[in-house]
């Protein structure tokens, strides 16, 4: 008598998943450099100059994301298929709820953070250095009370990215090490 294996899940496309670590890497190095940049008044200026080009970095790769979650659509249009994988049947409907708010949550700041710290920089009249001789332009006019807010905004919605990118994390590391639903091969780009 043979034990019968579970059939692996179906897994996001390639470009998604290389598409999704990238985006996790990246997030990462900006929560730690931003953090970094608040602890450190001697590494401010150093930490400064990679924090604004990796900002920049990740709202390109989520546009670049979101651009192929469009072309998802039309193909699901298209052919009537869904290219995203199903959550596991050990997700409780509460659960897939939760990942998809979260999951949304996660766009939402991954785009609103860059242009909530391009906003910032343009109106404290700020420079916006990417690289050498490249800057962007200002998108606001200089605002020392604008500069405040968006100042304030900007470290609120990188806490909460924080708390939501741990909440994903924690729950991708629980559905892996304790229910053991494969949940974690939906995305991973290494087998087993």
């Amino acid at each position: 008598m043979s034990i019968s294996q579970p059939e692996p899940s179906p897994r996001f496309p390639p470009l998604m998943r290389i598409l999704h670590w990238l985006l996790a890497a990246l997030l990462l190095c900006m929560l730690f450099i931003g953090a970094a940049m608040v602890t450190s008044l001697l590494d401010y200026h150093r930490l400064l100059a990679l924090h604004r080009p990796l900002g920049i970095a990740v709202l390109v790769l989520v546009l670049v994301l979101v651009l192929v979650l469009v072309l998802a659509i039309v193909r699901l249009i298209n052919r009537k298929l869904s290219t995203l994988p199903p959550f596991p049947v050990t997700m409780s409907e509460r659960e897939r709820k939760v990942a998809s708010l979260s999951e949304l949550m996660l766009y939402g700041l991954m785009i609103g953070l860059p242009f909530v710290g391009w906003a910032m920089l343009s109106a404290g009249n700020y420079p916006i250095v990417m690289c050498g001789a490249l800057h962007l332009p200002p998108i606001l006019p200089t605002s020392p009370a604008a500069f405040s807010v968006l100042r304030h905004a900007h470290t609120v919605l990188a806490y909460l990215l924080f708390l939501v990118f741990l909440g994903h994390l924690s729950a991708v590391l629980f559905h892996t090490l304790i229910v053991r639903d494969g949940l974690l091969r939906r995305m991973a780009s290494w087998r087993k």
